[in-house]
């Protein structure tokens, strides 16, 4: 497979997670649908070292959105693929027939992956005594705008890795891609006000 036509099948597989966090994004930050969710995860409680155990933009209105719009975006894609017939320019269905069910279980999967693995970052910095939401300034600057970028995408690759065998190389290759259109993407956003901080 050519690094052209990799990079396509891999931008075809991101599709729902793309679109579903820009939609996400609007839902959680100009909408105030379902107010009664934008409650922390972590319910306000602090950790051993008695900071906070990942804060207050990490909430169930987010998980929910994350959730929901990946369903629903991955089952409209499949069925444009489908239409389309460029099933196999998708790695999720390169081995496994395109169906709602099927969507539903990807689109479940990637939206759980994608808010799961943001939890270990924001973990990380309110022990760092980093403030939710706020750009980082000095040393820790590059660092935590890799990190926050590549978080989520380590778990939507891990997801097309058990759907499609990927093999490690592909699998940090798909990282990099990954990272580097969200990061593009946060830019966007930003720009659109829909973000507070670039990074």
């Amino acid at each position: 497979m050519n690094i052209i036509k990799l990079v396509i099948k891999m931008y075809m597989t991101l599709l729902t997670p793309i679109i579903a966090g820009i939609i996400n994004s609007i839902f959680c930050s100009k909408t105030k649908v379902l107010k009664s969710l934008k409650r922390p995860i972590d319910m306000n409680k602090n950790f051993i070292d008695g900071k906070r155990i990942f804060g207050d933009n990490k909430t169930w209105k987010g998980l929910f959105g994350y959730i929901f719009f990946n369903v629903v975006i991955c089952i409209i894609l499949g069925i444009v693929f489908d239409i389309l017939g460029i099933n196999n320019m998708n790695f999720f269905y390169i081995n496994h027939a395109n169906t709602i069910e099927y969507n539903m279980l990807i689109g479940f999967l990637i939206g759980l992956f994608y808010a799961l693995f943001e939890l270990p970052n924001s973990f990380l910095k309110r022990r760092l005594d980093i403030t939710p939401g706020k750009t980082i300034t000095g040393i820790k600057k590059i660092f935590f705008i890799i990190l926050d970028q590549a978080d989520s995408v380590f778990g939507v690759a891990l997801i097309v890795w058990l759907f499609y065998p990927l093999g490690i190389k592909k699998y940090i290759f798909y990282i990099f891609i990954g990272t580097l259109t969200h990061l593009i993407i946060n830019m966007l956003l930003y720009f659109a006000h829909i973000r507070k901080n670039m990074f």
